[in-house]
């Protein structure tokens, strides 16, 4: 005999119950479906970084792309889940992750994904919850990118490798015409490329980097925590600070980031676009200032309990500081023409 809803000997309980087990699944098979299409999306995005956008693959060519997809996840997780234990050691009420996968489009820098998010379904009560939520995620995050970065370096393919992408690589003609990507480095990720690599190794150039998945990724997880870790309304890096110094100093900080995001991104169209002789800023760090003015909001909301944190959280606050510093790039994109 089938359930009916309309049937008066069916009890509410029961209905109450079923729309919750409903719920439940829900609340798993969200985030898993998510999952699987960023598993799809950067597995093309990393095929296609290896061998050029718009190129059509046979099944069988998208294996190139696993060692960059399993990579950017490993980073995405890692981070992630930092702020779900985190939150789940307070006590905080939190989604699981959520992966946003993001399809090949021309004319996009597509790296497969826009990162992943929890979302918390409670208010934080007090500062040390607060800080510990925000510092976890970019710690391990960093740390991730970290293995990733040390591997890739330790473990580059032969020069046959960027000969077999680009035959005319070690040619005068290469390089001349047409439109030019260069990732900027950060401080970490040049330390790693002259620390690392054999001195028979061959390191790749920035405006050829994005071939080596591994190298990639390991950027690419610098790039994400160090926006992640901007002093700034509820960001991680907002979080952190608000803990650390309190609700008038994080405002102070936050809104001097904003005025150095702001330049950066002026400085980045007029490089981009008139041809500064100097290579200053990114566009997009313009674009991501609005963002945060209109979207996170520069100011962090403020906690129930403003108990200051303990000497250990501000050691490790200060150290994501330091990750900050060591994984921001200026310049993160290069596009010349």
């Amino acid at each position: 005999m089938s359930e009916n809803y309309n049937d008066p000997f069916f009890s509410q309980d029961q209905k109450n119950f079923e729309s919750s087990e409903i719920k439940e699944r829900q609340k798993i098979f969200i985030p898993i479906l998510l999952f699987v299409v960023t598993f799809i999306t950067t597995t093309i995005a990393g095929a296609e970084w290896i061998r050029g956008f718009g190129n059509q693959f046979e099944l069988s060519e998208l294996v190139m792309g696993l060692p960059y997809s399993l990579s950017i996840l490993f980073i995405l997780a890692v981070h992630e889940f930092g702020h779900y234990f985190a939150s789940k050691y307070h006590k905080v009420k939190v989604t699981l992750p959520h992966f946003i996968p993001f399809p090949s489009l021309e004319g996009f820098l597509n790296f497969g994904t826009m990162g992943a998010v929890i979302r918390t379904k409670e208010a934080i009560k007090n500062r040390k919850a607060l800080f510990d939520i925000g510092v976890s995620g970019p710690i391990a995050g960093f740390l991730a990118s970290v293995i990733i970065l040390i591997y890739g370096f330790s473990n580059l393919p032969p020069q046959e490798y960027i000969l077999a992408i680009h035959p005319d690589y070690f040619t005068p003609q290469y390089g001349k015409g047409g439109l030019h990507l260069e990732f900027g480095t950060s401080l970490l990720y040049y330390l790693f490329s002259i620390t690392f690599p054999a001195a028979t190794d061959f390191v790749p150039p920035m405006n050829e980097m994005y071939h080596y998945p591994f190298l990639c990724v390991g950027w690419f997880g610098l790039f994400v925590t160090a926006m992640n870790l901007i002093p700034v309304g509820q960001l991680d890096g907002g979080h952190i600070t608000y803990a650390m110094f309190g609700e008038k100093s994080q405002v102070h900080v936050a809104s001097i980031s904003m005025i150095v995001l702001f330049v950066l991104g002026v400085g980045g169209i007029l490089t981009t676009f008139f041809e500064s002789p100097i290579e200053f800023g990114w566009s997009g760090w313009l674009f991501w200032s609005l963002i945060l003015y209109f979207f996170i909001k520069v100011k962090h909301p403020p906690v129930y309990d403003d108990s200051p944190i303990d000497t250990k959280r501000k050691v490790a606050g200060y150290f994501s500081y330091f990750i900050f510093v060591v994984s921001f790039s200026p310049s993160p994109f290069i596009i010349t023409f």
